[in-house]
């Protein structure tokens, strides 16, 4: 009984019952999907033993990008993510959600006539003048103030629900927020089908953040599975990743940050993981639901999907619940460093640093009208902030100059529209990072990064993509350089230090 709404929701999908009229605007209909604290190595078609079909599906009829970078953390990467600018430039760092000097993707695209919905988890912007619907989006089911609920209500955290401005009660027994965003999603798709328009999503999962809670059959898939340790997982996923070629040949594997196995508490720490599985396991069968209601209604052609993760995965060893059954309600723990380190291969450190492990992420990109058939895998350098003018241009939209009476910044992203025509950009790109004194910037194949309090670190990213060879002694003007590069962009973006 636990999942019989959304089960049964399913079952009408595939029956037909939410139904509207097929291709309903030559324009195309756009979703955006993010996951939470989702490491690069964690869904089946960058290498993990996570079953992950439908992404895996989407990846092999589409493209999928090796080299996307997110802003290292939840929401600077969401600010950005919306709006085409480094996060600086949007508002978030300094006052905790959007200015009115940057324009979200929904904004613009509700004035050129689409339909504009969230689901999910929000965080750019807690108080209610802040809140989605006052970002552009016409519709909203989710949590304004964060993540962090999968079953309700959390003993830990205070994190409401609305529905647009109503705040929801959902029923205990059937909640669980993966299922329930996606849910809520497709009804407000159906609902919009009156219209006649064209529809962006932006789905917003919790998943995979701690704290580790799922679904006990979900759980059950895969018990067992993780008591092979952390050297014996990650060496299995880099193995694959050479096999699919999500890595460069002849890649050296980063120097592992975990522990021995056998010093550790075995049984637990594969609970932590198993249920870690179970998470990114069901929010790939939400996925999947979401694309039979998508073909049920004949509008999966017509669909730019746009899947990644916000930032890597995370090295917080949270546990505010000691001795409770990991993966229940009533527990409240995170799988820590040493499975990050693991869903982070074939890269270095974690969340909110600048080290490639904390910034970069697979980018699946799913449209069979615009996109030339077969599986390609794109290589090339791109950023979040190129999300925005990607959406922008196949809608056929101009970026403003100017929203609701203010002047707004201009993008600091540029399309990926090239890559879908099977081209490349064939310029030059810089891409700046900074969040908590985590620091990098990167022009073409080399990078300048360091984390807080640590000295400057220079890589070759094309040669050396796991940053074991720091030229930093042997290149010191190309360093000097790229610091001058960096300290110029963060003084005009006012990035204090």
């Amino acid at each position: 009984m636990k999942k019989v709404i959304h089960s049964l929701l399913t079952v009408l999908i595939l029956s037909g019952v939410f139904c509207c009229n097929s291709s309903i605007s030559n324009k195309p209909n756009i979703i955006i999907i993010l996951a939470d604290d989702m490491g690069f190595s964690d869904l089946g078609c960058t290498g993990a033993e996570i079953h992950t079909p439908n992404l895996d599906r989407l990846a092999d009829n589409g493209l999928l990008f090796t080299n996307c970078y997110n802003a290292a953390r939840c929401w600077p990467t969401r600010a950005s993510l919306l709006t085409g600018l480094y996060s600086h430039n949007t508002g978030i760092e300094d006052k905790g959600y959007l200015h009115n000097q940057c324009v979200t993707i929904a904004e613009v695209l509700q004035t050129a006539g689409y339909a504009t919905i969230m689901s999910g988890k929000w965080h750019v912007g807690n108080n209610r003048e802040h809140w989605p619907d006052k970002r552009g989006f016409e519709n909203f089911y989710g949590i304004p103030a964060g993540g962090g609920l999968y079953f309700y209500p959390s003993k830990f955290l205070d994190r409401p629900i609305y529905r647009n401005s109503e705040l929801v009660k959902p029923d205990s027994a059937t909640f669980y927020s993966t299922d329930n965003i996606t849910t809520e999603a497709i009804k407000f798709i159906s609902e919009a089908e009156p219209s006649n328009k064209p529809f962006f999503l932006y789905l917003a999962y919790i998943a995979p953040h701690f704290p580790l809670q799922a679904w006990p059959e979900d759980i059950a898939k895969y018990e067992g599975i993780y008591d092979a340790g952390y050297e014996t997982i990650r060496q299995n996923r880099f193995a694959r990743q050479q096999k699919l070629q999500v890595v460069p040949p002849g890649l050296k594997l980063s120097p592992p940050e975990y522990g021995n196995w056998s010093e550790v508490n075995a049984k637990e720490e594969s609970l932590k993981m198993a249920v870690y599985a179970a998470m990114v396991d069901r929010m790939d069968q939400n996925i999947g639901i979401l694309i039979n209601y998508l073909e049920s209604i004949g509008e999966l052609e017509n669909t730019l999907i746009l899947f990644l993760s916000d930032n890597g995965a995370t090295a917080e060893g949270i546990n505010r619940s000691p001795g409770a059954e990991i993966g229940t309600a009533y527990s409240f723990v995170g799988t820590g460093r040493n499975w990050a380190n693991v869903s982070n291969t074939p890269y270095r450190k974690y969340k909110m640093q600048a080290l490639e492990g904390g910034i970069i992420t697979p980018l699946i990109a799913h449209w069979p009208t615009g996109i030339n058939k077969g599986k390609r895998l794109v290589t090339e350098l791109v950023h979040i902030n190129d999300i925005m003018p990607t959406c922008l241009e196949i809608a056929g939209i101009n970026y403003p100059e100017q929203f609701n009476g203010n002047p707004v910044l201009p993008l600091d992203g540029i399309s990926l529209n090239p890559f879908f025509n099977n081209k490349k950009y064939n310029i030059e790109r810089t891409i700046f990072w900074e969040h908590a004194g985590n620091s990098a910037i990167r022009v073409n194949d080399k990078k300048l990064v360091k984390s807080r309090n640590s000295p400057w670190e220079l890589y070759d990213i094309k040669n050396d993509p796991t940053e074991l060879n720091n030229l930093i002694t042997r290149e010191p003007e190309l360093a000097d350089s790229l610091e001058n590069l960096w300290n110029k962009k963060a003084k005009k973006m006012g990035v204090r230090k």
